[in-house]
């Protein structure tokens, strides 16, 4: 009873920081940092396509622009597709998928400026591979390095801990929910578990501590094939349904649309509510895509790339597909299912996604789906904890430190299998909402460096340059030198 009640309370704080706080530094920050740059995400649209489609090559022995970009895609295109979609149209109605693409589209800038900062001011690590984020890039280029301490403190508490448990936990609940009464008897002198709970456990033990242990390289390895696959197997998925039903496309955004500034719930089942849906789509937005929120970067610095605008214009791309494509597809099936099935007894934010899929093309979806899940949460896990080595590794290099960070994310795996986790679940609003506000005031502050390295790809390319160069010494449309020798033309010979 204590627990449920704090977890209300935690969810209290949640709602009251995201509808006064996050939604609007978020918004605000994207629509400056749109403004600022003449609108990069539509202008440059077709020039992220084609960087994503030759990002595979030019690692020279690192990670390649392309590994990188599946760090973060297996991050964003995880359980908040499946999971966060239908808990916004739970508790905001249709109008929340309209407020997450809001949030999508001016993200989209801020995911383009993060993900260039953490280019510019990475360092290149013992083991000769590349580490940045946030806290590199308020350390080197805001000279803070007391709120970089303080930001990388946070992230690998939420990575190695939050965001690792919630994911492993969604994984557990919907592989139960598939198998039904299978193994759901209690054991005795186990703390009331199932043989199928610690079964779970076990193999998510095992899975994260295969890639875990192996570090980052391993986790670049895994990402780059099993995220685009995931992410195109549930797309597939999603897409037949809407395909099957596009006559009804024009009414399910008319619902959105009108939804999105009611005063009041207009769909019997859902939420709603102009409130309701800002602050749900925010947050599911938020925790979907995760632009502004200064996660994504700390996998974007490790890519080797000629031009940090490069991984800039991946990143933003992430952003879009993640959101306006696998998001809106989600929640199209969803909507479509109808009030026999969103609105029916028992129906929850982890089997309403599934119980859609089942409805419009059949039963035998549901334990496709639960692996699907399976995948999507797995790869979050294991992004999630490049996050927390990299920002291990800004406050400390001790190779203990290091091995606590892989100790502490495969465990919390384990946690999160075996228990409930509903003040966790809501935790982690409030742990993304402190790491967001951090992160936007320095990509505020250092929007000067993001531009100007626009500035310099835009003209390398307007003088027929097919592959610009970056050097961050004496570059004119710099405010100053790039700290460091990373981006020197010595260094680039090294490389």
């Amino acid at each position: 009873m204590l627990a449920h009640n704090l977890a209300d309370h935690v969810l209290a704080v949640a709602d009251w920081l995201t509808l006064h706080v996050t939604l609007w530094v978020l918004v605000g920050t994207g629509l400056i940092l749109t403004v600022a740059s003449r609108g990069l995400q539509i202008r440059h649209f077709v020039a992220m396509v084609r960087t994503v489609s030759g990002s595979r090559q030019g690692s020279r022995g690192g990670i390649s622009s392309f590994q990188a970009f599946t760090i973060s895609l297996a991050a964003r295109v995880g359980v908040g597709n499946v999971f966060g979609v239908a808990a916004a149209l739970l508790m905001g109605g249709p109008g929340a998928i309209f407020w997450m693409w809001v949030v999508a589209l001016v993200g989209m800038a801020t995911a383009f400026f993060e993900a260039t900062l953490a280019q510019i001011f990475k360092v290149r690590a013992d083991d000769g591979s590349y580490r940045g984020g946030p806290a590199y890039y308020i350390a080197l280029g805001m000279k803070n390095k007391i709120l970089a301490a303080i930001f990388a403190f946070i992230t690998v508490i939420t990575c190695a801990f939050v965001i690792t448990s919630v994911q492993a936990n969604a994984i557990a609940g919907t592989l139960l929910a598939a198998l039904g009464d299978t193994g759901a008897t209690p054991l005795p002198g186990v703390w009331g578990l199932t043989p199928a709970q610690i079964v779970i456990a076990a193999l998510l033990f095992v899975f994260s501590a295969m890639v875990i242990f192996g570090g980052i390289r391993t986790v670049a390895r895994v990402t780059e094939w099993m995220a685009p696959i995931m992410a195109l197997v549930y797309v597939i998925m999603v897409a037949v349904i809407v395909v099957v039903n596009i006559g009804q496309f024009g009414a399910v955004m008319a619902m959105i649309m009108t939804s999105a500034f009611a005063p009041e719930p207009l769909v019997g089942g859902l939420g709603g509510g102009i409130l309701a849906a800002i602050i749900n789509g925010t947050k599911r937005g938020l925790f979907s895509n995760e632009a502004g929120q200064g996660t994504a970067p700390n996998a974007a610095a490790t890519a080797t790339v000629d031009h940090p605008v490069s991984q800039g214009f991946i990143q933003s791309l992430g952003v879009f597909i993640d959101t306006i494509i696998v998001c809106t597809a989600t929640a199209f099936a969803i909507l479509i299912a109808g009030p026999q099935v969103w609105g029916s007894e028992g129906v929850n934010p982890a089997n309403l996604t599934t119980l859609a899929v089942a409805h419009e093309i059949g039963a035998w979806s549901i334990m496709p789906m639960a692996l699907l899940i399976f995948v999507l949460a797995y790869s979050s896990i294991i992004a999630a904890y490049v996050y927390s080595e990299t920002n291990m590794a800004f406050v400390t290099r001790s190779p203990w430190a290091l091995w606590g960070v892989r100790v502490l994310s495969v465990v919390s795996v384990v946690i999160g299998a075996l228990v409930s986790l509903d003040l966790v679940w809501n935790a982690v609003d409030i742990a993304m909402a402190v790491m967001t506000v951090t992160n936007l005031v320095a990509l505020l502050w250092l929007a000067k460096w993001g531009l100007g390295a626009l500035r310099d790809w835009e003209s390398q390319r307007k003088a027929g340059v097919a592959s610009p160069i970056f050097v961050g010494r004496n570059n004119v449309h710099l405010p100053g030198d790039v700290p460091g020798n990373v981006w020197t033309n010595d260094e680039r010979r090294v490389r």
